[in-house]
């Protein structure tokens, strides 16, 4: 069973200083797992100075990514036309403000056709999610 994971998980995964950091690792290590493609921009902003300061420097979040994630992951883009078309029903689903990107998380998930979205982050999920949409976990 595949599963998208989002950046929480990701940066978890990559920094041991994370609480949850060994059930991201070994759901990272364990491969087959999708990632949307904004999680890369997302982890890297955080490990490398985003809410909780720089934690490395921007060369080693880029080694990390291009060796710990992407050979793990599969990564998943949407298309502009996908885009635009969740934009259009995102209100819908309650989605305001910066909301929209971890609406675009669960977009993507879909689209992979995953049955569990992975993240740490519940409260941000929770509410967008739909009967029928993945389930939204924590690690």
């Amino acid at each position: 069973m595949s599963a998208l994971l989002d950046s929480s998980v990701l940066v978890a995964a990559l920094a041991s200083d994370e609480l949850r950091h060994a059930e991201c690792l070994t759901l990272l290590l364990k491969g087959g797992n999708f990632v949307y493609s904004h999680a890369l921009l997302e982890t890297f902003s955080t490990l490398t100075g985003g809410k909780l300061g720089v934690r490395v420097t921007a060369d080693f979040a880029v080694r990390m990514l291009s060796e710990t994630v992407l050979p793990r992951v599969a990564v998943i883009e949407l298309s502009s036309t996908e885009i635009i078309a969740a934009l259009a029903i995102a209100q819908s689903r309650g989605v305001r403000g910066g909301g929209i990107y971890d609406y675009m998380h669960l977009v993507a998930a879909i689209k992979a056709k995953v049955s569990v979205l992975h993240t740490l982050n519940m409260g941000d999920f929770l509410h967008l999610r739909r009967d029928g949409d993945p389930e939204i976990e924590v690690p």
